[in-house]
């Protein structure tokens, strides 16, 4: 309305003084415009959908689904929704895969034994389907939660299927036993196995990410021989080197099948960083500061203020410091939760002297730069009535506070 009175006192007034005051206002008017429009302004931490997690790991699905029916599995499947929907939570991390296997019909791995009979013999119904129907009525999102190279936990193959792709990969190269049984990740056979695999669930499934554990490389000898004739042509590079180069090449290929189907793709590190290096090979600053390998990281952050090691605060900070172009949702450790902690040391008994940890975690998480949410470890510690103690429900009456 004012600009059109302008416009007429311009045309039909039409002096020199009032031209004048028209061009002013103009100006003014536009560099407004310029101001008002150009960039995103600064939200705080509330402007946004706070993703709020809960992991649901092969643990829990062992546990209420597996020798249920289908309507009672079904039904166990409603109820563990309902529970973190109603505690206020926006996703949960379902693990999809912690054995070669899936907890869904697959061209690729067989049936987990964690969720039927054995492996390879269908439960009746797919399980990853049904999570998702029932999330999306919650307007919940659902995580596919893979370990990528893990096979068995233990040495025992006796009850690996021949439906298993590492069935074929025993007597080779491509799968070692030792302290368990896995896939190599110098292997071109493993990668593409694990690429294919998630290619699956994203052309299939609507999930609304994928996301990799913490467990990459499982020993210092499963690749010696790949490093070996590697070196022959690259003298230089060393094995530390060799192994964060294998581990960065799936997840690479990983990232971009996801982007092919507008699916996002993260990984839960250590919580310790240098543990990411000496351990499982995980170039987690690589992964932080360039484009191209991950959208998010989920670093597992399992430690007290008092921890004697790694006090939360400064491995809190030591993330923000190495996540540039990514989004940050720290893990948090709930399943300490009035537990003794004895690798903290002098901070054992902060955990059970104190029942506001992971409310005061929280709010100190939320001051990230690149903070997007965070997620609790895992769900029976916050379900099971036979888990729960006075201190777990003061910590769970404290976090509510906070979960506006």
């Amino acid at each position: 309305m004012t600009i059109c009175f302008f416009f007429l006192w311009y045309f039909v007034g039409g002096d020199k003084m009032k031209k004048t005051y028209f061009l002013v206002f103009l100006c003014v008017f536009f560099f407004f415009l310029l101001f008002s429009f150009s960039g995103k302004k600064k939200i705080s931490n509330f402007d946004f959908q706070e993703e709020r997690g809960i992991f649901i790991s092969y643990i829990e699905l062992s546990k209420y689904l597996k020798g249920k029916s289908v309507s009672d599995g079904r039904k166990a499947i409603r109820e563990m929704i309902s529970n973190v929907d109603t505690l206020g939570f926006t996703s949960i991390l379902l693990q999809v895969r912690t054995f070669s296997d899936a907890i869904y019909p697959s061209k690729i791995f067989p049936w987990s034994a964690t969720v039927s009979s054995e492996e390879g013999v269908s439960p009746g119904y797919d399980i990853l389907d049904t999570f998702l129907q029932y999330a999306k009525k919650k307007d919940m999102e659902v995580y596919a939660w893979i370990n990528p190279y893990r096979i068995r936990g233990d040495t025992d193959t006796s009850d690996i299927s021949t439906l298993n792709p590492a069935y074929s990969y025993l007597n080779t190269r491509v799968v070692e036993i030792s302290d368990g049984v896995f896939y190599n990740p110098a292997r071109e056979e493993s990668r593409k196995l694990i690429v294919s695999g998630v290619e699956e669930i994203v052309k299939n499934y609507d999930v609304d990410g994928v996301l990799f554990d913490d467990y990459f490389y499982p020993s210092t000898t499963i690749d010696l021989e790949e490093y070996a004739e590697y070196q022959k042509n690259h003298p230089s590079v060393s094995v530390d080197e060799f192994r964060l180069n294998q581990v960065n090449e799936l997840v690479r290929m990983v990232y971009d099948v996801c982007h092919q189907y507008n699916v996002s793709f993260g990984i839960s590190p250590d919580g310790n960083i240098e543990n990411n290096y000496q351990k499982h090979f995980a170039d987690v600053r690589l992964w932080g500061s360039e484009k191209g390998y991950v959208d998010f990281l989920m670093p597992q952050i399992y430690y007290g203020f008092y921890n004697e090691s790694k006090a939360f605060l400064s491995v809190l900070e030591e993330w923000e410091n190495i996540s540039k172009k990514v989004d940050l949702l720290p893990v948090l450790a709930f399943y300490k939760v009035g537990m003794v902690d004895n690798f903290a040391k002098s901070g054992s008994l902060e955990w059970v002297e104190n029942d506001d940890i992971i409310m005061r975690e929280v709010l100190l998480t939320r001051n990230l730069k690149r903070y997007q949410g965070f997620s609790l470890f895992r769900y029976d510690y916050l379900f099971d009535k036979n888990l729960q103690t006075a201190t777990t429900m003061a910590e769970i009456k404290n976090m509510k506070k906070i979960l506006k």
